[in-house]
């Protein structure tokens, strides 16, 4: 008999989940409180890798390169089933100073990541991207080929639970039960989790980008300085990002933002003084401490799970996050050390 699985949040997480319980023959059901992939994983720049890596834990790093190495085939595969293409594209980032050249050298040598000294910074060739809007189009495409039955617009008002298990949630369209539920709501994990969160960090963090549009890529890589980034897409888009603002559940743009991230990219891009703003938009990620997403089974719920809380890395490392939660529901071994994502009691 199949496996009924409720998995709450269509963003990236919540869509590749549902693609690997639809793989193995389960029954699934996705909530959505707003539209499909509107939230953070949409606003995001699809960079695949932490900014500087060398600068994050190994629990952190270790995710998102198993993420970067399994992204290429599922973009791959995501376009090949549906037609929608993710625009994955290794084009490499160059990371320009003040950086500690001796930690991010003997970090990159530790670690047989390729790098180069070039431009006035340092460059790591093997560095990829993907273009969010189109990834999470290809991925919906995808999961309703497969037989998902998404409902947008529901969103979760209570978790009811009986016995230690999970009986049903409440939402704004009408109660849904199922074998196991699986919360991979971004930002509002901790919110609609309410008392069943327990010590679960999470909270959002607002980021800013512009968005820009030339006839030809400007720059034939990402570029890096100070945690300010420029993203060139193969159709001429180019994005600026980000800002991190501690702003609760405030999702607009500020004209302050605007001006900070646009005078910063002139002085990488001073063409950009003379380009006319395309958009100008805001996310709310997962905001978590040290950037380590929380993945598995609730301490107390037993078919009860999360993925969520991936911070600015979601996307990054949405193979390798989906891998692990599929490993703990089937009882599989890890291929690493999970126990820093854990649910803390």
């Amino acid at each position: 008999m199949q496996k009924k699985y409720l998995v709450i949040g269509a963003g990236a997480l919540g869509l590749a989940t549902a693609e690997a319980l639809l793989q193995q023959g389960a029954e699934v059901t996705v909530l959505e409180q707003g539209a499909v992939g509107q939230e953070s994983s949409w606003a995001g720049g699809g960079i695949l890798s932490p900014l500087c890596p060398w600068d994050y834990p190994d629990v952190v790093t270790q995710l998102s390169s198993r993420g970067a190495a399994l992204f290429g085939a599922w973009a791959e595969n995501l376009h090949r089933a549906t037609g929608i293409d993710p625009e994955y594209l290794r084009c490499g980032m160059l990371v320009l100073p003040p950086l500690d050249v001796e930690v991010a050298q003997r970090w990159c040598e530790a670690h047989g990541v390729k790098f180069s000294f070039r431009d006035g910074g340092m460059f790591l060739p093997d560095v990829a991207q993907a273009r969010n809007p189109r990834l999470l189009q290809s991925l919906r495409a995808r999961v309703e080929q497969m037989g998902v039955h998404i409902i947008e617009h529901s969103a979760v008002t209570e978790i009811q639970s009986n016995n230690n298990k999970v009986v049903n949630v409440k939402t704004l369209r009408g109660d849904f039960s199922a074998d196991n539920y699986i919360v991979t709501a971004g930002a509002w994990s901790k919110q609609l989790l309410g008392n069943q969160a327990l010590h679960l960090g999470i909270k959002p963090i607002r980021g800013q980008m512009l968005l820009f549009k030339f006839d030809t890529a400007p720059l034939p890589h990402i570029v890096l300085h100070e945690g300010l980034y420029l993203i060139p897409r193969r159709d001429g888009h180019l994005l600026v990002g980000s800002t991190l603002e501690d702003v609760g559940f405030d999702k607009s743009t500020t004209d302050e933002a605007r001006e900070l991230l646009l005078q910063r990219a002139v002085k990488i891009l001073p063409v950009l003084g003379d380009m006319p703003l395309v958009k100008h938009w805001a996310g709310l990620r997962p905001g978590s401490p040290e950037n380590i997403p929380t993945i598995g089974r609730h301490p107390i719920l037993e078919n009860l799970y999360i993925n969520s809380g991936h911070f600015r890395y979601g996307v990054t490392m949405a193979p390798a996050s989906v891998e692990v939660l599929m490993n703990e529901i089937n009882g599989l071994p890890q291929l690493f050390d999970v126990s820093a994502y854990k649910w803390v009691v």
